[in-house]
């Protein structure tokens, strides 16, 4: 949960984006549109697959490319 304090000579525009910062750093607004809607398991696993899938074949090129 992010958390600031304000103090009584900060700027509230100051306040305002360090606290921006402190939700953007937590992953607060990713993880909600994540959970925003249901997602059947089903889709949600195939959704993981195809993400380890890109990231081997990106390391596979990677891997090509230093040769």
């Amino acid at each position: 949960m992010a958390h600031i304090v304000v103090d009584d000579n900060e700027m509230l525009e100051k306040a305002i984006k360090r606290f921006k910062r402190m939700v953007e750093k937590e992953g607060i607004i990713r993880e909600y549109k994540k959970r925003e809607y249901y997602e059947k398991p089903s889709t949600i696993l195939n959704r993981k697959k195809k993400a380890i899938q890109r990231k081997l074949m990106k390391k596979n090129r990677k891997g090509k490319s230093e040769y």
